[in-house]
């Protein structure tokens, strides 16, 4: 408590001494014709030299004279607009403490000699775009992501790969987290598949993809931070839009989105809609020797294919309302929902030979699941600018909550080297429901210092709570009979508290850099009540059975800029950071696959810490070279097993102690004609793990 009190102190006070050192600058000039006769009511417009953004904007008196007050420190320049002249400028000029008054000689404008016909100027986004901490995917910029889903546009974008579990990958790593409009889904494999999957690419506006995020953002995502940043209009009046999309592959996949905005006075509004439906197929085979223990001699084979089917129908909607109170303050609401129903069928046969006595069999499963999936989430949130310096509050507060029903059913037959039955099929039904709840609310502060200077400075509380239950039973003559040895039921609850401070400042023409430090404090509890298999025999677990972890930690970030010429520039990077398992790796519960083949949670699992290097080149802002390195430790994979004497096959997550990568990244982005433009992404990389498995 004291921290967080020196910390709200801290900003208070910084806050204060912005608003005691109000910018003082002043700039004044006047317009003339070619004659030096003054023009009046021409719209005069103060521009910064850096990136041409409006700073301020009045109107030349009646006698042709113009005066821009409270200017801050910087570079700056002049347009000035008249009708039946050209535009003129000024020159560029500078704001300084030890210089607060610049008076501009009179600017000259050229009359309209003759008639201009009507020119239409039309500025293109690039594909990708390469800042200081983050690459940026512009989503309308490439023609190939229309009628595609958001789960369609991540795997197209550079570095990152999805397996079919739903896993994602960034250069080769593991654990990304994955956030919309900045805000963390707090979700893993096939749940964020189905919410990726249910977003229209209409939808989406940017993906920023940060393998070393500022200290801004959760310290979470071994491999980085996909910030999916979605639309919103700011066009005054209504406007909106209506897409379909289809697409075909093994099956056919469709979808209709409907975007639309209404802003008028100091209310915007806006929403959008969207259905998804998408299938899939694949094909998985496996082949397994088991051993004898004594001899080590190969006792049985197991040749197993799997083809599986998987359907989804979802419907996505969102409304929103921003209100604002004055050109300072604004308030807004967002509120979302989603609900999906997802349905998988797997056929598994498995062909068994035993070496000992020269014999076949055979297993065949018939695995079906049916999931009902649902999504809510309302966000509240406000920003203030604190003065014409550009001193901002802003504040979020979020509730979400998830709910999924999965009703599964999987049939064993085995049948003997002739193909008849060998004994009555087993079947196991089970009944998954899963809820999560989210709360987190934040806190961030931005004060523009001296000579492009930049603090931030916030503070972060979130509170997750998931509780998932698995109630199997089995069919017995055509009964349902309780199977305790599978059930399980499983309570975790996380909360996670934050502080951080970032420092950006462009130290000359050439260098810039950008410095933080996160501090996370976690707190969570996993609560297990049932019976588990612990890959020998069935174990009761007794109600008591709790475990619990605490940990606090610091998390640093650095970036240093060098631009050598209009031509090259060099990014030095690095950032540390944490995966926390996820839920479901925790979760002591066994998903089966068949009789044979299974995976199950490890509660024992501890968070993974890394530390990530980067040195990226960017030449004519087209092509990037990144090299990157990370050292991991108690790194978290997935670890086959296997019971000789059962012969079952389970996967399970562990902590594998060290992984090093060395990765080396290439990105070029290249018009071939007018109409045509290729981007090229490759990317190498090498694992090197160091552990007992």
């Amino acid at each position: 408590m004291r921290k967080t009190s020196t910390l709200i102190a801290a900003l208070l006070c910084l806050n204060f001494i912005s608003i005691a050192q109000q910018p003082i600058g002043r700039v004044s000039g006047a317009v003339v014709d070619g004659s030096q006769k003054t023009i009046e009511s021409s719209t005069i417009t103060l521009l910064k030299a850096k990136d041409s953004s409006v700073a301020k904007i009045s109107v030349a008196d009646k006698n042709g004279r113009f005066d821009f007050e409270k200017i801050a420190d910087g570079r700056y320049f002049v347009s000035v607009s008249a009708v039946g002249h050209e535009k003129g400028h000024s020159e560029i000029f500078e704001i300084t403490p030890q210089k607060t008054n610049v008076t501009l000689k009179a600017i000259e404008l050229v009359p309209l000699t003759r008639s201009l016909s009507a020119v239409t100027v039309t500025s293109k986004k690039p594909l990708i775009e390469q800042k200081l901490d983050r690459m940026v995917v512009n989503v309308d910029a490439s023609v190939t992501n229309v009628g595609t889903s958001a789960l369609e546009v991540l795997e197209k974008s550079p570095g990152i790969s999805i397996d079919k579990d739903g896993n994602i990958s960034l250069k080769g790593k593991d654990g990304v987290m994955v956030f919309i409009d900045g805000r963390p889904t707090h979700l893993s494999g096939l749940d964020l598949v189905n919410l990726l999957h249910s977003m229209n690419a209409n939808q989406l506006d940017q993906i920023e993809i940060m393998t070393n995020p500022p200290a801004r953002y959760d310290a979470a995502g071994n491999a980085g931070i996909i910030n999916i940043k979605t639309k919103k209009s700011k066009q005054f009046g209504y406007n909106g839009s209506a897409n379909v999309g289809y697409g075909q592959g093994y099956y056919p996949r469709f979808n209709e989105g409907l975007n639309f905005n209404y802003r008028v006075n100091k209310v915007n509004v806006f929403t959008n809609l969207s259905h998804n439906y998408n299938s899939g197929y694949s094909i998985l085979t496996i082949q397994r020797n088991f051993h004898d223990p004594n001899t080590e001699a190969i006792k049985s084979q197991f040749d197993q294919t799997a083809k599986m089917k998987n359907e989804m129908n979802s419907f996505n909607g969102k409304i929103g309302v921003d209100y604002f109170a004055s050109k300072n303050t604004t308030f807004g609401v967002v509120v979302t929902g989603f609900t999906s129903d997802r349905s998988f069928v797997n056929r598994n046969v498995t062909d068994i030979f035993e070496t000992q006595t020269s014999t076949t069999s055979q297993t065949r499963a018939i695995s079906l699941a049916n999931q009902d999936w649902k999504n809510f989430s309302t966000n509240i949130n406000f920003r203030r600018v604190l003065d014409t310096s550009g001193t901002e509050l802003t504040a979020d507060l979020d509730y979400i909550t998830y709910d999924s029903k999965n009703y599964t059913s999987l049939e064993n037959a085995y049948l003997d080297d002739l193909g008849n039955p060998k004994g009555r099929p087993d079947t196991l039904l089970g009944t998954l429901p899963q809820n999560i709840k989210i709360y987190s609310g934040k806190m961030d502060f931005t004060h523009p210092l001296k000579k492009g200077a930049r603090f931030d400075a916030g503070l972060k509380s979130s509170f997750v709570r998931t509780d998932n239950d698995a109630d199997y039973d089995s069919l017995l003559n055509g009964q349902r009979v309780d199977d305790l040895g599978r059930s399980n039921h499983f309570v975790y609850e996380e909360n996670i508290n934050a502080a951080y401070v970032n420092l950006s400042k462009p130290i000359n023409k050439k260098w810039s850099g950008q410095f933080g430090l996160r501090l996370e404090n976690t707190n969570a509890t996993g609560h297990s009540t049932g019976f588990v298999f612990d890959g020998l025999q069935t174990v009761f677990v007794p109600f008591d059975s709790t475990f619990r972890r605490h940990y606090t930690q610091l998390f640093p970030t650095a970036y240093i800029q060098y631009t050598k010429d209009k031509k090259n520039s060099f990014v030095l990077n690095y950032g540390r950071r944490i995966r926390r398992p996820d839920y479901q790796s925790l979760n002591p519960f066994i998903n089966f696959i068949d009789k044979y083949t299974f995976q199950k949670g490890n509660p024992n699992l501890k968070p993974q810490f890394s530390h990530n290097i980067e040195l990226s080149h960017t030449y004519k802002g087209s092509i990037t070279t990144t090299l990157n390195y990370s050292r991991t430790t108690d790194i978290i994979q997935n670890v086959i097993e296997q019971n000789d004497a059962t012969n079952e096959t389970f996967v399970k997550r562990e902590n594998i102690a060290k992984q090093r990568q060395y990765g080396i990244a290439i990105n070029a982005s290249n018009p071939i004609t007018k109409w045509w433009k290729s981007n090229i992404y490759v990317n190498l990389f090498n694992n090197k793990f160091d552990g007992t498995v």
